[in-house]
């Protein structure tokens, strides 16, 4: 990684976003990196949206502003694909990872977003509620991102999610480690 990478989420509270924005920071720390990971939300509620940040580098990082050109977009929930505008400002070979069921490129195509730039797309909802029997999209999310942050095991985001999240229930943690894995394994390019 010779430069810093910005990464913008889009979600819901409720979500996970925030959690999953913290998480990728503290995985990429122990490997070694400099990061950040901030929130930007008006209302606390849930449902309500939100925008999460990280960025990411090999060198210590001096900016300390929101990011406005992030070279990974997450977008956490898929009715924010049309509202929240996720392609602005964005790099023109950004990466787009998608919670959606949609076809890979059908969304690419609504989108709109050059040749140059890759969606992800993990239908990360499905996965959750099959895994844990609700919507916390959050740890597939994760799962889909480590098949970028590929220098990064996919257990590294288990065990640390496992441990972040210690208080919850044996049965809960064991879920979200599958919706992880799943999410790595289902994740697909267009």
């Amino acid at each position: 990684m010779n430069k810093t990478v910005e990464v913008r989420w889009h979600g819901r509270g409720g979500q996970g976003a925030k959690s999953a924005s913290a998480v990728l920071a503290e995985v990429l720390f122990e490997e070694g990196k400099y990061v950040q990971a901030f929130p930007e939300y008006g209302a606390e509620r849930q449902g309500a949206p939100i925008r999460a940040y990280n960025r990411v580098s090999d060198a210590p990082i001096r900016r300390r502003c929101g990011v406005q050109n992030p070279n990974i977009v997450v977008v956490v929930d898929p009715t924010m694909v049309e509202s929240a505008n996720p392609t602005e400002g964005s790099a023109e070979d950004a990466l787009y990872i998608v919670n959606s069921g949609e076809n890979a490129k059908k969304l690419r195509s609504r989108l709109g977003v050059t040749s140059k730039a890759r969606v992800l797309v993990v239908n990360a909802t499905k996965i959750t509620l099959e895994e844990l029997g609700q919507n916390r999209p959050n740890a597939p999310i994760l799962g889909a991102l480590s098949n970028v942050f590929t220098e990064v095991p996919v257990e590294a985001f288990v065990n640390h999610f496992t441990n972040k999240m210690k208080t919850l229930p044996a049965k809960t943690l064991e879920a979200n480690r599958r919706a992880i894995l799943r999410g790595r394994d289902e994740a697909v390019f267009a």
